[in-house]
């Protein structure tokens, strides 16, 4: 680094910390203006630590590690907390504007040569601080993706040692990995020796969702339970024939009732179908 480029840094950490309350509420007056939301006191505090961090690493040979930490854990939080990737950013480049009104009071050369210098800094910060964002939001859309998958596939207990399945929506790899590990720990909690796996749910029938009822299916009979099929609508029992979709000898039902009544028989339980007359008598009078 040439010596005038030595003298503006030094003018920059002079600055920084003889107009250390006027920069940092100026600052934080920005970065408020452009969060539009969330509890100022949360956010002086972290603009707090982070222009400490900032100090610091001047006296530490410009190491920025402790920096970049305070700042991957605020775009965390703020992809957690609903902040849009520019808010997140501006928060961060709101410091040069905030520090330019001492540059530009100072007045002196080395103010405005360190002032480059101090710019290129937080614009490196800045994108660090997107990029770190854009890892965490891509985090948090993975998890939400996942809950959403346990939420729509519940594993429901019929009957003493029957269990269902009802599905809806699309099968595809990733939900019959979910349905197979939750089929599987419901039937190990409960000691269960039959499923139902209900598709009418299911908009469509083809040979990928095919292998992915069977690969459930067979998972289902290594831990000793036989699984029925329901909800075969004619439309879908139509494409299973066209494809040449075979199940085997997997037993498939039309409608659920049919499937849990299968499912009682199996388990040895009987039951009778009775039907009640109701006889309707008009009085006279």
């Amino acid at each position: 680094m040439s010596v005038s480029a030595e003298a503006g840094r030094r003018r920059i950490e002079e600055l920084l910390q003889e107009h250390q309350e006027r920069v940092f509420k100026r600052w934080l007056q920005l970065a408020a203006s452009s969060a539009g939301h969330g509890d100022r006191g949360d956010l002086t505090g972290q603009l707090r630590e982070i222009y400490q961090a900032l100090k610091q690493s001047f006296t530490d040979s410009g190491d920025l590690s402790d920096l970049r930490g305070l700042l991957a854990e605020l775009s965390r939080s703020r992809a957690r907390h609903g902040f849009s990737p520019s808010e997140t950013a501006v928060m961060v480049f709101g410091l040069k504007e905030a520090l330019y009104e001492s540059v530009e009071a100072d007045g002196s050369p080395e103010a405005l040569r360190g002032f480059i210098w101090f710019s290129r800094i937080i614009d490196d910060l800045g994108l660090f601080t997107i990029e770190s964002y854009a890892v965490a939001r891509e985090k948090v859309i993975i998890d939400q993706a996942e809950q959403l998958l346990e939420l729509s596939t519940p594993v429901v207990k019929l009957w003493e040692g029957i269990v269902a399945v009802p599905l809806v929506g699309t099968l595809d790899s990733a939900r019959t990995q979910v349905v197979m590990e939750k089929l599987l720990q419901t039937l190990v909690d409960t000691g269960s020796e039959h499923a139902v796996i209900d598709i009418t749910g299911v908009p469509a029938v083809d040979t990928q969702v095919a292998q992915h009822l069977l690969k459930t299916v067979v998972a289902a009979r290594l831990m000793g339970a036989e699984c029925v099929i329901s909800g075969i609508r004619p439309q879908i029992a139509h494409t299973i024939v066209t494809l040449g979709i075979e199940f085997g000898d997997i037993v498939t039902k039309a409608s659920l009732a049919d499937a849990l009544a299968h499912a009682l028989r199996e388990s040895g339980v009987d039951f009778v179908r009775r039907r009640t007359h109701v006889a309707v008598r008009t009085e006279e009078r």
